[in-house]
């Protein structure tokens, strides 16, 4: 088959990278303690573990609560088509946690496709300055992390 899908450490990666109240990653030690008052035991290190594919094969309950921690759903550990789309979620939540990219998106609400389209013209153009786009045209599957904001 050789090409496979993203592990559950790559999964688990992926969420502590974007999850991030506040700007700042969630530690081993506040997930597992906030698990842990759910009634689900795990540990700090076992959750190290499981990011770092240490250990691979959690346990139906532990999958559950991680999933219940992060606010996606368990089948983003178990299905990977489901997992890309609920990363295309995350990608577009963490992008709007940034206040200048939900100034940005709440301001061209409303307006035209031919205006749209212009704008979205100007943003391609200021991605290829800022090496924000690789070639091709797509943007970068991982953008950047957004820069903390003065959120209230």
């Amino acid at each position: 088959m050789g090409n496979r899908g993203p592990t559950m450490a790559d999964k688990l990666d992926r969420l502590f990278k974007t999850v991030r109240p506040g700007g700042r990653e969630y530690s081993y030690e506040e997930v597992a303690t906030k698990i842990r008052a759910t009634g689900v035991m795990i540990s700090h290190t076992y959750i190290w573990q499981l990011r770092k594919g240490h250990r691979d094969n959690p346990t139906i309950r532990h999958i559950e609560a991680l999933a219940r921690f992060f606010g996606v759903s368990p089948v983003y550990f178990l299905d990977d088509d489901a997992a890309r789309q609920i990363d295309e979620q995350l990608e577009l939540l963490a992008a709007l946690n940034d206040k200048s990219v939900r100034q940005v998106a709440l301001r061209v609400a409303g307006l035209s496709a031919p205006s749209l389209e212009a704008i979205n013209g100007i943003i391609e153009h200021a991605r290829r300055i800022d090496r924000l786009t690789e070639s091709g045209g797509e943007p970068p599957r991982h953008p950047p992390a957004p820069a903390p904001d003065d959120t209230q």
